[in-house]
């Protein structure tokens, strides 16, 4: 007979192998990821061999100490086993090599930086938003929040605003578990964006302009410049990440607001919790799911023992409905939560260098959408993403009523 320990042990590890399953993600994980968080916060999954982290307390522990938890071994499930001759973003990097490189790139995302760019991400906004016929359903993914990310980073590198399309397959191309894409289109469409980034940075070192690329092709600390494969680096992290973020809050956040009704009219009512909504829109739908460490040395999370070498997860969806933090009603949207201590752009060593440039664009989305729209609602098909690393939502058919 099983004893209940067994069962226990074997509960866990059913949850944890649905964790690889793609039509997990198509649905909804957060069930999985609640009686993880209830039964095992720090949880062994045993293909391909990790710890599963759901608790907030323990993604914090794990994401604040370089030291006990690195990220040059990789950042996703993917990548356990994988090398690097040269770390492949910024993300893959610890002190002091990390370090060196945030101070070379800051200034270019600093809070002045960015919100001198606020009329023209303004702009952008209302072209695509002129374009919302009210009362009539319309697939937000595709009218709004794939195009809006992708032409801010158009801005930002000095590039042809057309030339988003291009970067939005590139981008799709970037990201594991994307449907409709081979290895072969992967690679080769991985090989076009760096080659087309080293060549800007190439360009931008020589003539240099008022843009990004520029600022971060040019900029030294001791008279020390990024060599031109590191800032090619940099412009994929920026182009991938930057877009691939905000545009997942955006669909997956107005989705979130056309099933709670009762939060929209509570914008519409006071414009002042805009950007507490952002914040609540940012922790509800976590755009990224997870990011990768691998313990340094013999350690515990939660009391539970952890060996050099062992690859750790922290789940951050999981962490951002966690009650013992945002009290019991973790689970529901509210756009007035004060505190908000969500994860859902990193935090510590890795806090996100662009999220002053995401909530500026989702609080820009909210402020047009709401001035012009009484309420919103689900229209028809909502299309989720089977990706474990991004929330995406590949379809999302909305009506935004007068």
């Amino acid at each position: 007979m099983t004893s209940a320990a067994g069962e226990d042990r074997e509960r866990i590890a059913a949850l944890t192998a649905r964790l690889n399953d793609p039509e997990l993600y198509r649905s909804s994980p957060f069930a999985v990821y609640q009686q993880l968080r209830e039964e095992a916060c720090v949880a062994w999954c045993e293909d391909p061999g990790y710890w599963v982290l759901t608790g907030h307390a323990e993604v914090v522990a794990v994401g604040i100490d370089p030291e006990r938890f690195c990220s040059s071994s990789g950042i996703l499930v993917q990548e356990i086993g994988n090398s690097y001759d040269s770390p492949p973003t910024m993300m893959h990097t610890d002190p002091p090599a990390h370090t060196r490189y945030r101070r070379l790139v800051q200034p270019s995302f600093k809070p002045s930086s960015v919100r001198s760019l606020e009329d023209a991400v303004r702009a952008m906004a209302v072209t695509l938003i002129d374009e919302i016929q009210a009362d009539e359903p319309i697939d937000i993914v595709e009218a709004l929040s794939v195009p809006y990310p992708l032409q801010v980073i158009c801005e930002l590198l000095g590039t042809d605003a057309q030339q988003w399309r291009t970067f939005y397959r590139w981008s799709e191309a970037a990201i594991p578990g994307t449907e409709g894409v081979s290895e072969e289109e992967r690679s080769a469409a991985q090989m076009e964006m760096w080659s087309y980034l080293h060549g800007l940075a190439v360009d931008r070192r020589e003539q240099p302009r008022e843009d990004v690329i520029s600022q971060i092709a040019t900029a030294t600390i001791d008279g020390e410049q990024l060599e031109d494969y590191e800032v090619a680096m940099f412009l994929i992290q920026l182009l991938v990440a930057g877009n691939e973020t905000t545009r997942n809050l955006i669909s997956t956040g107005l989705v979130a607001l056309a099933q709670a009704p009762q939060e929209w009219a509570r914008l519409r009512a006071d414009r002042s919790l805009i950007p507490s909504a952002v914040e609540e829109l940012l922790r509800y739908s976590s755009p990224v799911v997870s990011f990768m460490r691998t313990a340094t040395r013999d350690t515990e999370l939660a009391g539970q023992a952890i060996k050099a070498g062992d690859p750790v997860l922290m789940v951050y969806a999981a962490a951002n409905r966690d009650p013992s933090v945002f009290g019991n009603d973790a689970e529901s949207l509210r756009v007035d939560r004060d505190p908000n201590p969500h994860l859902a752009l990193g935090f510590g060593t890795h806090f996100c260098l662009g999220a002053v440039l995401a909530r500026l664009e989702a609080r820009v989305v909210l402020e047009e959408l709401v001035n012009r729209f009484a309420t919103i609602e689900v229209a028809g098909v909502i299309e989720r993403s089977p990706s474990s690393i991004i929330a995406g939502i590949t379809k999302a058919q909305l009506k935004f009523l007068a």
